[in-house]
């Protein structure tokens, strides 16, 4: 009878300690996702570059890894198009991806679009792989918001 107590305590310190050691490395692994939109820039709507700049989406890595999105392709619901050229996203890092034009940085990069991308009332974002494979959505219907939190 006491063997088998211990071996009752044992099998559960096992399986607490497998689980204990589960849940760390699933949360170390984290994601590349959309992040934020601002889809209404403040003030009107006069395609300057400011403006058109302070419309944007976010993607951020939560991994704890450089990615590369190189060939990544971040879309709206009209199939409005931006497609990563050579640029890695680094571990824990944020990028912006402005709906105009400027000149490409780590943290900012630049659509090149004279006209706005994410209409004012609602629309989604899809973010996928250079494969093709979808990574993320987001999508909002709010006209009397300017942003959304994915």
């Amino acid at each position: 009878m006491h063997l088998t107590r211990i071996a009752a305590v044992l099998a559960v310190s096992g399986a607490a300690a497998v689980a204990l050691t589960a849940a760390p490395a699933q949360a170390a692994t984290g994601s590349v996702h959309l992040y934020k939109i601002y889809y209404n820039s403040p003030g009107s709507d006069t395609r300057s570059t400011a403006s058109l700049n302070a419309e944007y989406v976010q993607i951020r890595n939560t991994t704890s890894k450089a990615v590369s999105l190189k060939g990544w392709v971040l879309s709206d619901a009209s199939s409005h198009r931006y497609t990563f050229t050579a640029y890695t996203l680094g571990a824990g890092k944020t990028v912006t991806v402005h709906t105009g034009k400027g000149t490409n940085t780590t943290a900012n990069r630049y659509w090149g679009s004279g006209n706005y991308i994410w209409n004012n009332d609602k629309d989604t974002a899809t973010l996928k792989k250079s494969t093709g494979a979808k990574v993320d959505t987001c999508s909002y219907n709010n006209k009397k918001a300017s942003s959304k939190l994915c």
